[in-house]
């Protein structure tokens, strides 16, 4: 006869185990120190075999008569539940050692060991410090799309539109190498590609006009600040590199009897090997900067230490010391203006 749910909380433990069927296999363990346990007895392959459903009250009747359905319908179709429960406890504790904080450090790594320069080593160390605070201890299999939008949302709060855009290809970068790993199955970010504000580019001031930018190279020319500092300045607009290639510009780089200064690619933005020609103005500069006699590896070495480039800051705060705003000129915006004037 059926069991009840009364009948199921008034079973007493006794000195033995002891079992209380229900119907079609299903029954309740009872053990001496009082627990209930759904219990399910089958066949399968001449074999009679238990497969644990779960613990009464936190499995009720209703749900243990339908686990048993379940596992019946398995063993109709030649499958053994219990093994199904395995392997699913299996994948589950795998999956719990594959969270994304865990995957993610991974992936930091193997961007190491390919020689990514130290400024990408940083955006992706800040990026995922950004997912790991919301999801960084899910496993990568339980992430879903709403749940990595929710933390872009957060950044988009705070008006910081292009970093939004950054973090979620970093996501996804993570998630195409869990995928690659054999991990996951998909990256959840590509359904976000389309959910978040697009910023506006804000391009870098530069001075475009021939006269300005004439005035603006005598103003260097007339710099009383570090002369290092008047230097980079002017192979900043003699070469049209990134400020920050300039800075970081060590004199093993530079062949002048060749007359080429070759950036290594992981300097690089493009991650390639970059040969930059020096015309005879560049020359000279650089003969000036050797006879320094700077004993460090850099050209333009910082000032509390030869072992460190010059700061970021130094070449736009000099430009601002010659009068010129954040909104008329930066460092970065001497490449617009070789670009449009040519050298």
């Amino acid at each position: 006869m059926p069991l009840s749910d009364i009948q199921i909380r008034n079973l007493k433990p006794r000195e033995r185990a002891y079992k209380v069927s229900d119907f079609e296999g299903l029954f309740v363990l009872v053990k001496p120190n009082g627990s209930r346990l759904w219990r399910f007895k089958y066949r399968l392959d001449g074999r009679e075999k238990l497969y644990s459903i779960g613990v009464y009250p936190d499995i009720s009747l209703a749900q243990a008569r339908k686990a048993k359905d379940d596992a019946r319908a398995k063993v109709a179709a030649g499958i053994d539940p219990s093994e199904v429960k395995q392997d699913e406890k299996r994948s589950r504790l795998e999956a719990v050692g594959h969270t994304f904080e865990k995957v993610g450090a991974s992936f930091l790594a193997k961007q190491k060991s390919e020689g990514k320069s130290s400024a990408t080593l940083a955006k992706t160390e800040y990026h995922l410090k950004l997912a790991n605070r919301d999801f960084g201890r899910k496993p990568v299999t339980e992430i879903t799309a709403p749940m990595i939008l929710k933390t872009l949302r957060k950044v988009e709060a705070k008006g910081n539109y292009e970093t939004a855009h950054r973090l979620r290809a970093r996501i996804g970068s993570v998630f195409r190498y869990a995928v690659a790993s054999g991990i996951a199955e998909t990256d959840p970010t590509y359904a976000l590609r389309d959910a978040l504000v697009r910023p506006i580019r804000v391009h870098r001031a530069a001075i475009i006009d021939p006269e300005a930018l004439g005035r603006l190279m005598a103003e260097i020319d007339g710099f009383d600040g570090q002369a290092t500092t008047r230097i980079a300045l002017r192979l900043l607009a003699m070469l049209a590199q990134r400020p920050g290639e300039v800075r970081n510009a060590k004199w093993e780089e530079f062949d002048l009897a060749e007359r080429i200064w070759s950036i290594p690619a992981a300097k690089m933005k493009m991650r390639r090997d970059h040969n930059v020609p020096l015309p005879d103005q560049a020359l000279v500069l650089l003969k000036q900067l050797r006879a320094m006699n700077n004993p460090g590896d850099y050209l333009f070495p910082s000032l509390r230490t030869w072992t460190r480039p010059m700061s970021e800051n130094t070449l736009n705060a000099a430009l601002r010391r010659m009068g010129y705003s954040g909104d008329e000129m930066t460092a970065h915006g001497f490449r617009a203006s070789v670009t449009r004037h040519g050298h």
